[in-house]
C-alpha cells in the first residue's frame, strides 16, 4: 500500500489508523489520565504560541516520516501555513506523543527513527503514561543526530526552536500521577 492509497482508505474508515509504510495499524483509545495529558499539552503549547507563526495541532493532523509511513502524533507543532484540507501537515517542528501500554515500543523505538527522518522535525518528546516523566529527542536545525534528555517532574521543557518553556509538572496537572 503506498501512502496516497492508505489515506484514501483511512478516509472510509470508522476507526483510526497509522500507516506504518506497509500497512494499516490500528490506534488504541486512550484512559482518562492520557487525555488529560493530550488536553494539558495543546493548552500549554496554545497560550505560550498565541500571536506567534506557530500552531499546535493533533491529535488528527498527520505527519509523513520514512518511506510512506504515516503518524498521527498526539500533538504536534508547526510554523508553516498550510491549507485547512491538508491531511498532513508540512513544517512540523515538534512532535508529542503520550506512551500507553500497546504504544509504548513504537513510540521509544520506530517514531525516533521515522520522526529522526523528517528534517524540520527539531524535537520529538515522549510523555510517560504510568508516571510522570519526560524522554526530549532534540537536535539542532540541519543536525541529524538527537541528543536524548530525561525529565522529571521538577523540570522545565525548554524549546527554543519556537520560544517555549513548560515545566513539566504542567503536562502532568489534574492526572492520577500527580498523587504518585
Amino acid at each position: 500500500m503506498t501512502r496516497d492509497a492508505f489515506l484514501a482508505w483511512a478516509d472510509v474508515q470508522r476507526e483510526r489508523y497509522e500507516f506504518d509504510g506497509f500497512q494499516p495499524v490500528a490506534m488504541t483509545g486512550g484512559t482518562r489520565d492520557h487525555s488529560q495529558i493530550c488536553q494539558n499539552i495543546y493548552a500549554a503549547l496554545r497560550s505560550r504560541l498565541r500571536g506567534t507563526s506557530c500552531v499546535p495541532l493533533g491529535p488528527d493532523a498527520g505527519v509523513a516520516t520514512s518511506g510512506d509511513a504515516v503518524r498521527y502524533p498526539d500533538a504536534l507543532v508547526t510554523c508553516t501555513r498550510g491549507k485547512g484540507t491538508d491531511r498532513l501537515v508540512r513544517g512540523v517542528v515538534a512532535v508529542f506523543e503520550v506512551t500507553s501500554p500497546p504504544s509504548a515500543k513504537v513510540d521509544r523505538i520506530d517514531k525516533v527513527l521515522e520522526y529522526a527522518n523528517v528534517p524540520t522535525v527539531l524535537r520529538y518528546v515522549i510523555l510517560d503514561h504510568a508516571g510522570i516523566g519526560i524522554t526530549v529527542h532534540a537536535r539542532a536545525t540541519g543536525d541529524a543526530a538527537w541528543r536524548d534528555t530525561a525529565l522529571r517532574a521538577d523540570d522545565v521543557l525548554a524549546m527554543p526552536d519556537i520560544g517555549a518553556a513548560i515545566p513539566v509538572a504542567e503536562f502532568y496537572e489534574g492526572t492520577d500521577l500527580t498523587d504518585r
